[in-house]
């Protein structure tokens, strides 16, 4: 069992729906959720957006190994509307974005998958919501 903090975000449509939802999805499809943080409101980080960002924190428990758990998220991600991860310019604005934090105290550096995320910590939408559930 694979204790799994994970980093949500929203900015198209009804953006606490849509982490509501994600949050589902990853209940049916990943592992069981243990705890959540509180909406978090914020601007875009890396690209210009009219569309501010909601984002929150979740602690999950999951039987998956790591490079499945990613795979499950990024369909999560497909499923719910996301096209891709970024433009070619860089971010993008997006219905989902589905971030894999921590997973126990692994340390992964492939090209697909980096645990810790290596920019958790330059992110306030990151540190403060997963500081309510540490």
């Amino acid at each position: 069992m694979y204790k799994v903090y994970l980093s949500l975000g929203s900015n198209l449509g009804n953006k606490e729906d849509n982490l509501d939802a994600a949050l589902e999805n990853i209940e049916k499809k990943a592992g069981k959720v243990i705890s959540r943080s509180s909406f978090f409101y914020s601007e875009p980080w890396g690209f210009s957006s009219d569309n501010n960002f909601v984002n929150i924190c979740a602690l999950i428990h999951t039987e998956m190994d790591p490079f499945d758990l990613l795979n499950a998220l990024k369909e999560i991600e497909t499923q719910m509307g996301r096209l891709s991860k970024s433009d070619k310019n860089g971010y993008a604005d997006r219905i989902i974005d589905i971030d894999i934090l921590l997973i126990d105290d692994l340390v992964i550096d492939t090209d697909i998958l980096k645990i810790p995320h290596p920019l958790m910590n330059e992110r306030d939408f990151v540190k403060i919501p997963l500081s309510e559930i540490i």
